[in-house]
């Protein structure tokens, strides 16, 4: 039997190769799915919808997403992630309290600009208020406001209403004619998280 024909397996090149375009197409339907409800609002989520926002055959979306409901919890679940690390690098990067602080207000700011994603995020939100299996998506976002909030204090009650106020605080940014600025923003957080162990500045 020669070599060629003692192995019909798929290599592992092979196989690695046909994951990554997998993920690379999945992720782009997830980005798509975001797009189109930056755009024109969950209800215009379809198959066809998505799949032309990716520039993919709409049998990728229906092969990789069982149903809409499942293609709506990935975008979920991405956007948590990926909002959960930004917030989780600033709690553990350099600086103060002060710097901080800075930092998520210029975050806060620069999401706002254009809104699209962010009023993506808040409907993908409002869906799983709707559906509590896609709710376990939105945790780990608590958990990382939270552990933000604990870079200024370990009161419980004041943990919670930071991790409660901040949503607020970008929802009420949307309804405004003028988005806030980062200034503005970050007198907001000064009330909410003062200075540990410190007055806060006048």
């Amino acid at each position: 039997m020669n070599e060629a024909s003692s192995d019909t397996r798929t290599s592992p090149a092979v196989t690695d190769g046909r994951r990554a375009k997998g993920e690379r197409r999945r992720r782009a339907l997830i980005e798509a799915t975001v797009r189109v409800i930056a755009r024109d609002g969950a209800a215009g989520v379809t198959h066809r919808t998505v799949a032309r926002e990716a520039e993919l055959p709409t049998t990728a979306t229906t092969y990789y997403f069982s149903s809409i409901d499942a293609l709506l919890t990935a975008a979920l679940t991405q956007c948590m992630e990926e909002d959960s690390a930004r917030i989780e690098a600033l709690a553990a990067g350099p600086g103060d309290s002060a710097g901080k602080r800075r930092s998520l207000a210029l975050l806060m700011a620069r999401i706002l600009t254009p809104p699209g994603h962010l009023l993506a995020e808040f409907e993908l939100c409002l869906q799983a208020a709707r559906r509590p299996e896609q709710r376990a998506a939105t945790r780990r976002w608590q958990e990382a406001l939270a552990a933000f909030a604990r870079e200024f204090t370990d009161n419980p009650l004041r943990v919670k209403l930071f991790t409660q106020a901040y949503d607020g605080l970008l929802l009420q940014a949307l309804l405004a004619d003028e988005p806030p600025t980062a200034d503005e923003f970050e007198e907001l957080l000064r009330e909410l998280l003062p200075d540990p162990g410190g007055r806060r500045p006048a």
